[in-house]
């Protein structure tokens, strides 16, 4: 539906020029979305999606390994929208001390956003709200070091912003001017919690989004943290037990369809364009991540079959396995301290999984080798490539 703009310009002098900066209308759209039939089939095949994903976490044998796993590759995959190289093995890497020839703001960009993304999850465990204030906690997380620490972390911004372009007077989009911030994230705020909004949370996280995207309320961060809201939504609002919904890979593969689909919300209000292009990358990501935890699943299992086959010696390399599956890049020490093994019983063990070619020694080095679980590494980091 072409509802026409869905806001106001606010002209205002930044930096010597005259700027036109957006202002957009209080949530929810008006007139109401228009469901049609069709609409409603995508809305249902979206939520069965989500409902098939959430119930995986029940017969993973265990759940927080997954979740320890699929954070990092959306970390990756988030990061590199905004133009980081790091890659997952990086970040893992990164996590052992052990990087080489990383750029260390990159690696230290994506480990800040596990990093946002864990606060967020834990204040919502301890029953903290969604609300600006975590919002603003989980952006301080997101730049608590490395580029854009300067950035007015943890507050919402105070001066003008914009998107595309040198200079406000030439740019793509220019959000709203820093005094009208507060008040419309007050709003949007409000949206989130209002219990009468005759819109599931799965719609409302696709609404939330958008507007979060168009105050872009932060100096930096607003893309990192706009994307994390989708998850955290839909956690917060019982749609998942663990926020394991990340889009960024659809975004990543979508983008200029992305970003023209926000600008025809501003501009001609088609909330319903936006809709249908969110709730298909739901149901298309949520199916993904269902194919990926049984395609470990069956890693795993068929693994676990070959180590039996090392008779005496395989109790010990079923151990140290176990290490490897919680992380798939460790060192001699770390598969120690994960396992219980002691360093010749880890040593062994390591060497019947290369025989077995389930893990290989990644450095070449003679100390502080880093062995990698190299199929399940791959499984985990498809779609990462590098931009």
């Amino acid at each position: 539906m072409r509802r026409g703009i869905t806001g106001r310009y606010e002209v205002t002098l930044v930096g010597g020029e005259q700027v036109r900066a957006f202002i957009p209308d209080p949530l929810p759209p008006k007139p109401p979305l228009e469901l049609s039939n069709s609409r409603q089939r995508l809305l249902e095949r979206a939520t069965l999606a989500l409902g098939r994903l959430d119930s995986i976490t029940l017969l993973l044998p265990d759940p927080d390994l997954f979740l320890y796993s699929y954070v990092r590759r959306e970390a990756v995959l988030s990061s590199q929208i905004e133009g980081t190289q790091s890659s997952l093995a990086d970040l893992m890497l990164f996590e052992l001390e052990e990087a080489p020839g990383v750029p260390l703001d990159d690696v230290v960009e994506v480990s800040n956003y596990v990093a946002a993304l864990d606060h967020g999850v834990a204040r919502l465990g301890e029953g903290f709200p969604l609300s600006n204030r975590l919002i603003r906690e989980m952006q301080a997380k997101l730049l608590s070091s490395g580029r854009g620490s300067e950035r007015s972390p943890g507050e919402f911004r105070r001066s003008q912003n914009w998107i595309g372009g040198a200079r406000p007077g030439t740019a793509h989009f220019v959000p709203p001017p820093p005094a009208f911030v507060a008040d419309c994230m007050t709003q949007l705020e409000r949206f989130i919690h209002d219990e009468h909004t005759p819109y599931p949370t799965l719609v409302k996280a696709a609404l939330a989004h958008v507007q979060f995207e168009t105050i872009h309320p932060l100096l930096d961060g607003n893309g990192r943290i706009g994307r994390l809201l989708i998850a955290l939504l839909l956690h917060h609002g019982g749609v998942l037990t663990r926020p394991l919904l990340y889009l960024s890979l659809y975004f990543k593969k979508n983008r200029d369809e992305y970003y023209r689909l926000l600008d025809l919300v501003r501009s001609d209000g088609d909330w319903e364009a936006w809709l249908d292009f969110f709730l298909e990358g739901v149901e298309q990501t949520a199916d993904g991540a269902v194919n990926t935890a049984w395609r470990l699943v069956t890693l795993f299992k068929e693994d676990e079959e070959r180590i039996r086959g090392l008779g005496r010696a395989a109790m010990t390399a079923a151990v140290v396995f176990g290490a490897f599956r919680s992380r798939p890049l460790l060192t001699i020490n770390e598969v120690c301290k994960r396992s219980g093994a002691t360093f010749p019983s880890a040593s062994k063990a390591i060497d019947n999984l290369i025989k077995l070619g389930i893990v290989r020694e990644i450095t070449g080095r003679q100390r502080n080798r880093v062995f990698s679980y190299d199929r399940y590494l791959t499984i985990l980091s498809e779609g990462t490539e590098r931009l």
